[in-house]
């Protein structure tokens, strides 16, 4: 039974990562469409750099809270062993660390002081919304 399963969470980790590494290459071109429509709109490098810097950093987490995930999928549907447990904790320390870099970065504090948790996904979100209000605001 498991040699039928085994190969089918194989694929399954590949699509995360596939989707996770999408996440990242998208926000890349999302963060620098809204850049270059904020530096249109207002003039100022200051403003645009915050948008793609802010932006850019918000796709980075996504895509790495997806590879965190691809990787779980991976350790846990493969066969048990002591250095596959080690190399995933390796894996997720570190990915862990970039990510609250990446938070830390964008925000401005530290994740734990924050009044609201926000994921990468909130952060692309919120940054797409400002920027759709703001061309409402400058067209009309």
């Amino acid at each position: 039974m498991s040699a039928y399963i085994e190969p089918f969470f194989t694929v399954i980790a590949i699509v995360f990562e596939v989707i996770g590494a999408l996440a990242m290459v998208v926000g890349f071109l999302i963060a620098v469409v809204l850049a270059w429509r904020t530096l249109r709109r207002e003039r100022t490098g200051h403003a645009a750099y915050l948008v793609l810097r802010n932006t850019l950093g918000a796709a980075i987490l996504l895509g790495l809270e997806v590879l965190v995930a691809a990787d779980l999928i991976r350790t846990i549907t493969s066969k048990p062993s002591i250095e596959d447990a080690v190399i995933l904790g390796l894996i997720v320390v570190i990915r862990t660390v970039l990510s609250i870099s990446i938070q830390i970065e964008i925000e401005g504090t530290l994740p734990w002081r924050r009044a609201v948790l926000t994921s990468g996904a909130q952060v692309l979100a919120r940054s797409i919304a400002r920027d759709r209000a703001a061309a409402r605001d400058s067209a009309g």
